[in-house]
Order: C-alpha cells, then sequence, then structure tokens
C-alpha cells in the first residue's frame, strides 16, 4: 500500500511521501538505541515537564490537528477534535502518575525471603517499536507513546501508511516538548518492513494495534527473536439488552455504538443480542435511530458520520453485507453502496444472521449491526463468547444478579453494565482469544515495557 494521504470523502490523492530508506531507517534506530540511556537517567520530574509541555502543544494546536485528522482518515471533526483533546488528557494522566504507577514495591517483609532489604522495581527496556492504525491516529499513538516516554523507554513509531502527515507530526511533538532527540520517532516504511526491524537487537519490544494477521506476523517474529509483545487486534463486540433495560436508552446507545468513528473502532458494538421479551421495542427503536444516521462531509456539523477510511475498507464491509444478504439475511436498513465520489456507507441493520454467513463471526469495520434474539441471560453469555474474540462489550440491564451473571460469565478484556465500552487513562484496555494479548493504560500499561526487578539484599 502506498503511503499517501488519499481523502476519502473524495477519492482524491492529496500527498504521497517515499518510504524511508535503509540508510535512513538505520539511522533512526541508531539514535532511538542511543537516547535511551540518556532519557532512562532523567528523573520523572524532567520527564513530566516535557510530557505536559507536549499535551500543551497538542491543545494548542488543536484545529490544526484535528482538520488533519479528518481529512486523513474521515472522522467527523467533532470526533476529531475529540480524539485530540483526550490524548492530551492521556499524556498529563501519565505525566502525573507514571512515578507512583513504577514506585519500587515491598511484597513481603525481608525476613520472611532470608534477607535484610527486599523491593521489586520497574525499570525501562529500551526502544520499543509501536505498530499503530489509521482508525484513532492519535489516541492509539499516544496510550502507547505517553507511558513508554514516562517509563524511560524510547519509541519508534510505523503508523499506517494512510495517515503519513498524522505519523509526521507525532514523530516531532515530543522533541518540540522538549524531550531528546530520538526519544520518540516515525518510520515510514510499509507494513512488510516490520518483521525485520524486529531481528535488530536495539529494538527489545514490540507492541501492534491492527488485524489478527498483522498481529499474528509480529508475535512470530518477535517471538523469535525472544522479544517481549502487546497485541490489541480488534474483536466482535455484543451490545446485550435485557427486559429490566431502560430500552429506549439502549437503543440510544446502541446506535451511538455501531456508527461512532463511521464503524471504524474495534470497540464498537458489532453483534447485538436482545432478549425477546423486548426485542420488538428494542428493533424498532433501534432501526429508526441507525436510519437517521446521515453518513457526510465530516467537516459538516450536521454530518452524523463521516466516510469509510480506505476504498478497501468499504469493500470489504459491503461484501460482508452481500455475502449475508445473499444466504437470506433480512436488510433492515442501508446495505447499499451510495452513488458519488468518496467512501460513503449507510448505517446498516442486518438479522436472520446465520453462522454460514461470513458476517456471523467476521469483524465488520463499518457501520453495520447484526440483531439476534435471545431468551435468556445464560443464552446471551453463551452466545457472546462463541466468537474467536473477546475484546470487551456492553451490557444492559438494571438487575443486579444479573449483571452480575454478565460480568463473570463474559469472555472479555472489559465489560461495561449500562454504558458504552470506552478506553480511559485510569483504567487497563485490552482482551482476550484473537483479540490479543497484553493491556494498554493504566499502571498495568505502563509496566508491559519495564523490567520488572527483583533485588535482594542480605
Amino acid at each position: 500500500m502506498a503511503i499517501a494521504t488519499i481523502n476519502p470523502s473524495t477519492g482524491e490523492t492529496l500527498k504521497t511521501f517515499e518510504p524511508h530508506t535503509a540508510e535512513q531507517i538505520e539511522a533512526i534506530v541508531a539514535r532511538a538505541h542511543d537516547t535511551y540511556r540518556d532519557l532512562a537517567a532523567t528523573s520523572f520530574a524532567e520527564r513530566a515537564r516535557w510530557m505536559h509541555a507536549a499535551a500543551d502543544l497538542l491543545d494548542a494546536e488543536l484545529d490544526e490537528v484535528a482538520s488533519l485528522v479528518s481529512t486523513e482518515m474521515g472522522k467527523t471533526i467533532g470526533t476529531a477534535k475529540y480524539e485530540v483533546s483526550k490524548s492530551a488528557r492521556g499524556m498529563r494522566w501519565y505525566a502525573d502518575h507514571a512515578e507512583e504507577y513504577l514506585a519500587d514495591e515491598h511484597p513481603v517483609e525481608p525476613g520472611d525471603v532470608g534477607a535484610s532489604a527486599v523491593s521489586v522495581r520497574y525499570q525501562p527496556i529500551g526502544t520499543v517499536l509501536a505498530v499503530m492504525p489509521w482508525n484513532y491516529p492519535f489516541w492509539q499513538v499516544v496510550r502507547f507513546a505517553a507511558p513508554a516516554l514516562m517509563a524511560g523507554n524510547t519509541g519508534i513509531l510505523k503508523h499506517a501508511s494512510s495517515v503519513p502527515q498524522s505519523a509526521l507530526y507525532l514523530g516531532t511533538l515530543f522533541a518540540r516538548a522538549g524531550f531528546p532527540e530520538g526519544a520518540f520517532q516515525t518510520l515510514l516504511v510499509e507494513g512488510g518492513a516490520v518483521t525485520s526491524l524486529l531481528d535488530d537487537p536495539r529494538i527489545r519490544a514490540v507492541t501492534l494495534t491492527g488485524s489478527v494477521g498483522a498481529g499474528s506476523a509480529v508475535a512470530e517474529a518477535a517471538g523469535r527473536n525472544i522479544k517481549k509483545s502487546v497485541l490489541e487486534l480488534g474483536g466482535t463486540d455484543v451490545f446485550v439488552v435485557m427486559p429490566s433495560a431502560d430500552v429506549a436508552a439502549a437503543a440510544t446507545a446502541g446506535v451511538n455504538a455501531r456508527v461512532q468513528n463511521s464503524g471504524q473502532s474495534c470497540i464498537a458494538a458489532k453483534r447485538y443480542y436482545v432478549h425477546a421479551d423486548v426485542y420488538d421495542e428494542f428493533e424498532q427503536a433501534f432501526v429508526a435511530g441507525m436510519r437517521a444516521q446521515k453518513p457526510g462531509d465530516p467537516f459538516d456539523p450536521e454530518t452524523s458520520f463521516g466516510p469509510l477510511a480506505t476504498e478497501q475498507g468499504r469493500r470489504d464491509a459491503h461484501a460482508l453485507v452481500e455475502d449475508a444478504r445473499a444466504k437470506g439475511a433480512t436488510v433492515l436498513a442501508g446495505g447499499d453502496v451510495p452513488e458519488g465520489p468518496g467512501w460513503f456507507y449507510p448505517a446498516t441493520v442486518l438479522t436472520d444472521v446465520t453462522p454460514e454467513m461470513r458476517i456471523f463471526r467476521e469483524e465488520c469495520f463499518g457501520p453495520v449491526a447484526c440483531l439476534y434474539k435471545v431468551s435468556s441471560a445464560a443464552e446471551a453469555i453463551e452466545r457472546s463468547n462463541d466468537s474467536e474474540f473477546g475484546l470487551s462489550s456492553s451490557v444492559w440491564t438494571n438487575d443486579d444478579t444479573e449483571a452480575e451473571l454478565f460480568q463473570n460469565g463474559i469472555e472479555a478484556g472489559g465489560v461495561f453494565v449500562n454504558g458504552l465500552t470506552a478506553s480511559f487513562p485510569q483504567l487497563p484496555f485490552g482482551g482476550v482469544k484473537d483479540s490479543g494479548y497484553g493491556r494498554e493504560l493504566s499502571a498495568l500499561g505502563i509496566r508491559e515495557f519495564t523490567n520488572i526487578k527483583t533485588v535482594w539484599r542480605a
């Protein structure tokens, strides 16, 4: 795939970029490696000052950066501004809490292990390669970069080829804020170059957000080189509605859960399991809400959601819908590719989805929802878990006993009751099964790329 900014609203190629040469790649990796020792030797207070300065830059340049995000990947200008502001807040969170998260721990009395002193320390490990997706071109990067840099590691960003200008902005942001040159850099290379980078001993770990195929290839390369990896690989998240729920509120939230970011979110709801007692009520409200969502110009404040980010992405989403329709699914809303320029796709609702249809199991990265009727909480849990994925889930119930069943029973990295799945700097984020392993955010996220060192003294 060419490294280029292609406006998804028009299909127009705005700017292309040449991949970095072998000599440029070597210079970037060497600079990151050489900078690591210096950065690791700085204090938390100094790194926090630089991180706050980087957040201040993001806030000061909000309009410019949000416009860039909307142009490169098509999200509405309002959601782009929210993403950039959220990134700045996440940076400030780690600036203020990294020292606390990485403070020495004293898990046992020294005498219990025959010592006069014992502690557990969290120390940086070196240069970490980040392979990041286009759907949240700033937040996905920052939620790695902020903890990694605050821990004293250096970072190299290999961003998606469709958001090169966002990548280049991020590659200079931290140096502009005061971090040493080489602390965080952008590498313009195509996807195939990633696994060979992991053969370089100067890169000590890797984190990837992307497809199962990409994650598998990176994990294989990391494993071959005995390097730590953290993977977030998407999901087919469930949205469960039970009879005790506020059905109208659930339907409104369900629409937002499916069309947020034009449906291009790993944690967007995709499979809707609705109890038979409230199914008709939910379906009516949900379908009406989906039909009311209008894709359009991301810079128009009246637009519900923008185009899909890539032409191939629209092809893939529509292929899943067409496959389901051909095999007997009922289309209650949307389902047809609109005429005109750009990669727009309507909010779409399918019912009568059966196991032989691809969308029954595959992740649809577009504004397409599948509605299913269930007879009990037990059936909803069983069907939720009948998936190769397990990223997160949203459950709507006002029955505490029922809520506890879902919280314990759903196999996923998160269960959100009466609310949409979201990511917060304060809480761990990640999945199980084919949704990946490891955690981002919170204390657990910053500790992923540290040496957890036991210190024992006689």
